[in-house]
């Protein structure tokens, strides 16, 4: 049975680690591109600390009413759903209609995951 206290604090935690991993893997593309590759490393590393220490307690959470797959799959939801306005408002990419097809496909992952 899915607890939704439970469901909703691991979705948070996990909105907060996304957040902080998209910066961590892509930010630097944005500020860092004219220096060396070890340097963005390093900060994307320390950006990732804080990320791990938000994702690692969701899961921990979220394991107690979630089964694996279910964790995985709203891993996946929640990443689309940062990445995209990352993507369009910081990064200044086209929105595109890809975005959509992409985001109804988790939804019937969604479906079948979580389903009874």
């Amino acid at each position: 049975m899915l607890n939704s206290s439970i469901f909703w604090q691991t979705t948070g935690l996990l909105v907060l680690s996304n957040l902080f991993m998209t910066f961590a893997w892509y930010g630097h593309l944005k500020h860092l591109a004219d220096r060396p590759w070890w340097i963005a490393a390093l900060l994307s590393w320390s950006i990732a600390l804080f990320e791990y220490l938000l994702q690692v307690p969701a899961n921990r959470i979220g394991h107690t009413s979630l089964s694996l797959p279910q964790l995985k799959i709203l891993q996946e939801v929640i990443t689309l759903s940062v990445f995209v306005p990352f993507a369009v408002i910081y990064m200044q990419q086209p929105l595109k209609l890809d975005y959509l097809w992409a985001a109804l496909c988790l939804l019937g992952a969604v479906y079948f995951i979580f389903r009874a």
